[in-house]
């Protein structure tokens, strides 16, 4: 009876082998966990594109008109709300008078980028509503909407997000289309967004655009890019850090992407742990039964 358990024991290697999936959860889970909270601040190379999106932002001249579309959603949060908060650092901190006018092709948009004017803009940078920037809110008509700016805007957005009327606001005086802005900044998650942008305006209105997408969107529009109609590009979450990198304010896209690279990390070393437990309880299974490896 003795010697059958010794040979039901399972060897160690075994054990390993049967190791409860939670515990390799938890693992991943305080790895991505903790760069959140402590950053790592791991070495980041800045893409050619990324370095085009910052040099035509550096392009025009001070005290010009932005147009900043945030046409995302909460489902897209993660890898664009960083890359809008990057962008406003970068608008707002070299003191250019630098105008920015929001909007949102997706009906959350709006809220998310109102939030992020207040954090950063308002916040950090002393901004002021309806004199520094100016949110007009969410207009229904996709395509529509973005020709329609081109005959006027303060037509097509007669309010901003709160309701009040745009020609009240300093910011819009003077503003008519298209012709008034220097430079069209989209952050797109999707549709409607910067190829819109690029086929309604850009390409009719010949305006200096440049894109931040996500990661699964960029593919699609990297024609645009080489084809010179898009200046430069932000890629999702590592497009952000690198951009973060460029303007040297680090926050929550570098630490986003300390926690994605341990976490890829760490699944790739349970992957090899696995694969080398299965070739060595296979050779050893092997060898007590007296055949070959």
């Amino acid at each position: 009876m003795a010697n059958r358990n010794r040979n039901t024991e399972p060897t160690m290697l075994e054990k390993i082998e049967r190791m409860d999936r939670r515990i390799v959860f938890l693992a991943i889970a305080i790895t991505i966990i903790l760069p959140l909270i402590w950053p790592l601040g791991l070495p980041i190379q800045v893409s050619p594109q990324v370095e085009d999106f910052h040099d035509a932002i550096e392009s025009i001249p001070d005290s010009s008109v932005v147009l900043f579309p945030n046409d995302y959603d909460p489902a897209s949060k993660a890898e664009l709300y960083p890359m809008t908060e990057a962008i406003l650092h970068h608008f707002f901190s070299e003191d250019r008078g630098l105008k920015i006018i929001g909007l949102g092709l997706f009906p959350a948009g709006p809220p998310l980028l109102q939030r992020a004017f207040e954090e950063v803009a308002e916040e950090q940078y002393g901004a002021e509503y309806g004199v520094d920037y100016v949110n007009l809110g969410y207009k229904e008509g996709r395509e529509i909407v973005m020709a329609s700016m081109g005959e006027s805007i303060p037509k097509t957005f007669p309010t901003d997000f709160f309701g009040t009327p745009i020609d009240s606001l300093p910011i819009m005086e003077g503003i008519k289309n298209y012709r008034d802005i220097a430079i069209l900044v989209n952050v797109s998650a999707g549709y409607p967004g910067t190829k819109e942008w690029v086929q309604q305006v850009v390409s009719v209105f010949d305006v200096l655009m440049v894109s931040g997408t996500t990661g699964v969107s960029a593919p699609e529009y990297y024609p645009y890019y080489n084809s010179g109609q898009l200046a430069g590009m932000l890629e999702g979450l590592k497009g952000a850090a690198e951009y973060e990198e460029l303007i040297g304010k680090q926050g929550i896209a570098t630490s986003g992407m300390d926690a994605q690279s341990l976490g890829h990390l760490v699944i790739i070393l349970f992957i090899l742990l696995g694969n080398i437990l299965y070739i060595l309880n296979r050779r050893n299974k092997n060898r007590n039964r007296g055949g070959r490896f």
